[in-house]
């Protein structure tokens, strides 16, 4: 079929009340998308594969009785590129999910071309897979109704998008039908669903998975133990955890970072800090692949801190440079807050000194985190005199410490403290990183309280950064507005 001909059938299609019967069959992608099951036709036209359309590629006299979608797919020659699955996707959203669905499964079965994780969720988005999981059945069922020639890639396409929908029994149910198909589950299937019922805290079911692996001489790798030994810890079963943490050297898998932070967060979590203590010098002792990373180091840190002992891990971090790492903004935020958290405010400010003087970080990001937990912790005296003390020493605080200092005096009903510091940052050029809600903050509290002369300030500043105002706070300001003299409210009103 020729393109002129798929146009003048575009235009008699437009027009024609029911389906033309110059198509039949079932499940054809090309101008038209058959239902299987009604044999109505549907119009999908000029989907741009690469160069050519799959229009220029599909007719409806492609479609036999009997034949499948894949069948006629594979007679594609275009090249397969995101955005032209993107585009069959969302055509087949509403109305043919399934056909849609079968679509994404044999087009990541194509040589040049991978789905990425991102289309996954896509997909798992548009057909709403989450919410209808029957429809991952329904596609496996259509395989075997068809006698379509399905493979072991084809089943990890299904699985794959089990995992990205969350959906562990489905995932099982998969699993279990690949032998049906005549296709041996592999590792990489295994580890899926394994992987799927560790998210979901339901153990018994992976282990039970896993033992199944050995019983076909299938071994676990490292993959499935560390999925294994972080699913144990999550749920809270930390000497199953270390059991299989022994047991996997043996299977020829030697731990390796990721290992031992996956069982050392556990046993921070549930275990006691001297066990993980000794986890952590086991780690710096093997080194190599086992040696413990910024990460790891931070992870203990926060172990300490959760537990109410921030002066013993300032020990932990003076390990952690010894070792040759460097703190980052995440270690320092969790010093800080334990630190404030306890009452160790004058400790919290030695560490920020010695840790600038270190060269690893400035001034601005230690003392935006202490404002911001002063703050949460209910020192608002400190963290405003230490906020002023930033601003006329040079020192820039950022997005997040300047929102909160904002925040709480709207929130202490001192709405003209709030503004008026809101003046001084914006003379130390730090505006550009406040949240963009706490201007409708500002401008609701100050027409509340009457100062119409900063309201009308403020208002004219949101209209020249095209800010517009916030829900829930908009009704009120907006009330205020229609009553004020102010020609700038007035602006803003009605921008």
């Amino acid at each position: 079929m020729g393109l002129g001909e798929v146009r003048n059938r575009i235009h008699y299609l437009a027009d024609y009340p029911t389906p033309p019967p110059f198509s039949h069959g079932c499940g054809i992608f090309g101008p038209w998308l058959c239902d299987p099951g009604q044999c109505e036709i549907k119009l999908i036209s000029d989907l741009d594969f690469g160069r050519c359309t799959i229009s220029d590629h599909f007719s409806g006299e492609h479609q036999k009785n009997g034949a499948n979608i894949e069948k006629t797919l594979s007679t594609v020659k275009a090249k397969l590129d995101s955005t032209s699955v993107n585009e069959v996707l969302h055509k087949c959203a509403h109305d043919q999910p399934l056909l849609g669905l079968r679509f994404f499964v044999w087009a990541g079965l194509q040589p040049n071309y991978r789905h990425s994780s991102q289309m996954y969720s896509k997909a798992c988005q548009l057909f709403d897979v989450s919410r209808k999981p029957q429809i991952v059945t329904d596609v496996v069922e259509a395989y075997r109704a068809e006698g379509c020639l399905v493979s072991v890639k084809t089943f990890k396409v299904v699985l794959n998008l089990c995992r990205k929908a969350n959906l562990a029994n489905e995932g099982l149910w998969v699993l279990r039908k690949m032998k049906e198909f005549n296709c041996r589950p592999d590792i990489p299937a295994y580890n899926a669903v394994i992987g799927l019922f560790c998210g979901n805290g339901n153990m018994d079911v992976a282990a039970e998975l896993m033992r199944e692996m050995c019983s076909v001489d299938m071994y676990p790798d490292m993959i499935t133990y560390v999925a294994m030994i972080k699913g144990f810890c999550d749920a809270g079963r930390l000497e199953d955890a270390c059991a299989l943490f022994k047991v996997m050297r043996g299977h020829g898998c030697l731990p390796n970072a990721v290992t031992y932070s996956a069982l050392l967060d556990g046993v921070c979590k549930f275990g006691t800090m001297e066990r993980a203590l000794e986890l952590l010098q086991e780690m710096e002792k093997e080194g190599g692949d086992c040696s413990p990373n910024i990460v790891t180091y931070t992870n203990v840190i926060q172990g300490f801190c959760e537990k109410g002992l921030t002066m013993e891990a300032l020990r932990i971090l003076d390990r952690m440079m010894l070792n040759g790492c460097f703190p980052n903004r995440v270690t320092i935020s969790t010093l800080i807050k334990g630190l404030c958290t306890e009452g160790h405010l004058e400790e919290a400010y030695k560490l920020i000194d010695r840790l600038v003087a270190g060269g690893s970080v400035s001034y601005g990001e230690c003392y935006s985190s202490l404002v911001v937990f002063l703050v949460r912790s209910g020192n608002f005296e400190e963290a405003e005199k230490l906020f002023r003390r930033m601003i006329a020493s040079a020192v820039k605080p950022d997005g997040l410490a300047s929102s909160t200092m904002i925040r709480r005096f709207c929130v202490n009903g001192q709405v003209l403290d709030g503004f008026r510091l809101y003046s001084e940052i914006a003379k130390a050029g730090c505006l550009s990183s406040i949240d963009t809600d706490i201007y409708s903050i500002l401008l609701a509290g100050l027409c509340k309280e009457g100062f119409s002369v900063e309201a009308a300030q403020l208002a004219r500043l949101m209209v020249e950064k095209r800010i517009q105002l916030k829900a829930p706070l908009m009704d009120d300001i907006v009330e205020h507005l229609k009553n004020s003299d102010e020609k700038e409210l007035e602006h803003h009103r009605r921008y």
